[in-house]
């Protein structure tokens, strides 16, 4: 089982890049309308197009849980997918998601300002100083968006394991390029362990979403996931009320087939 992450400066011809790639290898091919799909199929279609690769306005990370919740669950349908086996993910903060499974290989498309405005202003038929505009406003939406994600750098180059700026390369060039690099002997395939792991950190943020969308916020809660379906609850709350509501939400999961609760009904103050 192998994963490939295609990540785009706009104006570089991901998409096509991508697509090719899962065509060529055999590969399952992931971008926005697949993964709205999945996300459908999962309950989080909205929640999912919420997030589209731009961070939360600082009135949103000051005042709202919302973007917390939108993440979770965008992470959680990613998992899921990866859990089916070699796939192609074109954005989406993928490259972080899976940076430390061996068997991902993570690409980055770069390219010039000009070159990148000068292939939007004709792929899109637009003028020059609209196409300049998509183009700053792409790359400091997809910079916002890793910052909040990941609080990383997209365009730092230790992320990715192969960098092709696509000034002078055609499409199939690059395509050809990243296939052949996807065959280094260096990527090893992901087994079963990985694949129970992708079950566990999806359900993760499956959990993490629930509670956060029903109020249930504090630093003395934490949640684990042990195997591909049972959740464990620890730490300490203020009541057994709060500690059965804690329980409830997590058992109406999805996918949750037990959940352990080791809360402790603690009766003093926890402080802050």
């Amino acid at each position: 089982m192998y994963f490939i992450t295609i990540s785009e400066m706009l104006g570089t011809h991901g998409e096509k890049i991508a697509r090719q790639v899962a065509k060529k290898l055999g590969y399952t091919y992931y971008g926005e309308g697949e993964l709205f799909k999945v996300a459908e199929e999962m309950g989080f279609l909205e929640d999912v197009k919420k997030l589209n690769e731009k961070g939360p306005t600082l009135f949103e990370k000051i005042f709202s849980e919302r973007p917390k919740i939108y993440l979770n669950r965008l992470q959680s349908v990613i998992f899921e997918v990866a859990k089916k086996g070699d796939a192609v993910f074109f954005g989406r903060g993928s490259q972080l998601l899976l940076h430390s499974f061996d068997c991902a290989f993570h690409v980055l498309l770069t390219g010039s300002v000009e070159k990148r405005i000068e292939r939007v202003r004709e792929e899109k038929r637009v003028s020059r100083e609209v196409a300049e505009q998509m183009v700053r406003r792409s790359d400091y939406d997809k910079r916002g968006f890793l910052r909040f994600a990941f609080d990383e750098d997209w365009l730092n180059p230790q992320l990715y394991d192969l960098l092709l700026n696509t000034d002078k390369l055609s499409s199939d060039s690059a395509v050809r390029i990243v296939v052949d690099a996807a065959k280094s002997d260096g990527i090893r395939a992901c087994g079963r362990d990985s694949v129970r792991l992708l079950g566990r950190l999806s359900l993760q943020r499956k959990v993490e979403s629930a509670l956060l969308e029903a109020n249930i916020v504090s630093p003395h809660l934490f949640v684990t996931v042990e195997n591909s379906n049972t959740v464990r609850l620890y730490g300490m709350v203020n009541s057994q009320e709060e500690k059965e509501g804690v329980g409830k939400v997590v058992k109406g999961i999805k996918d949750t087939k037990k959940v352990v609760n080791d809360l402790v009904v603690f009766r003093g103050s926890m402080g802050a």
